[in-house]
C-alpha cells in the first residue's frame, strides 16, 4: 500500500470515527469531508471505495444499530429511540428501519427478546448488525418502475 493511499485511510477513518462518536447528533458531508481534509465529492467518493457505502448510509447504519440495542434492551418508546438515535422524523426513521432491518420497528421489538447475561454483548451486537448489502438487494428506483411498465403491458 503507497503512502498516499495509507494517509487517505488514515483521514477517512478519522471521519468515521466521528460519525461513530456522535451518530446523534446533526452530521452533514461538508463537516465530515472538513475532518477528512478533503472536497466533499471526493470525500463521498473515497468513503464509498473504501467501506463500500456512502457516509450517509454508514451513519443511518449506526443509527439503526444503536436503535435495535435501545429497542431490544430497554422499554423506551420507539420515539424515544428515533430522537436519541439521532433521526429528525419519526417516520424517515421507521422507513430506512425497515428498509435496513427488513421489518418495523416495533415488530422488531416483540420479535426480540432481551439477551442478557447468557452471551457476551459483543456477540450479540455482532449477530444482530444489519448487513448494508439489503441496500443493494433492492431495486432501483428505475428498475422498479420499469417493472410495473412491464406488468401493465403484459396485462
Amino acid at each position: 500500500m503507497s503512502r498516499a493511499v495509507e494517509e487517505n485511510n488514515r483521514r477517512l477513518l478519522r471521519a468515521r470515527d466521528a460519525m461513530d462518536r456522535a451518530y446523534a447528533e446533526p452530521l452533514d458531508v461538508p463537516a465530515l469531508a472538513k475532518i477528512a481534509g478533503v472536497s466533499e465529492a471526493h470525500f463521498i467518493r473515497s468513503f464509498r471505495a473504501t467501506f463500500g457505502e456512502t457516509p450517509h448510509r454508514y451513519l443511518q447504519r449506526r443509527r439503526i444499530e444503536r436503535s435495535m440495542f435501545l429497542l431490544r434492551e430497554s422499554d423506551r418508546s420507539v420515539t424515544d429511540v428515533c430522537f436519541d438515535v439521532g433521526f429528525g422524523s419519526l417516520g424517515t426513521f421507521s422507513r430506512t428501519f425497515r428498509e435496513i432491518v427488513g421489518q418495523s420497528p416495533l415488530a422488531y421489538r416483540r420479535s426480540r427478546a432481551p439477551v442478557r447475561g447468557a452471551v457476551p454483548t459483543c456477540f450479540t451486537m455482532a449477530w444482530a448488525r444489519p448487513s448494508s448489502l439489503v441496500e443493494d438487494a433492492r431495486p432501483r428506483t428505475e428498475e422498479k418502475r420499469r417493472q410495473t411498465d412491464e406488468d401493465v403491458v403484459a396485462k
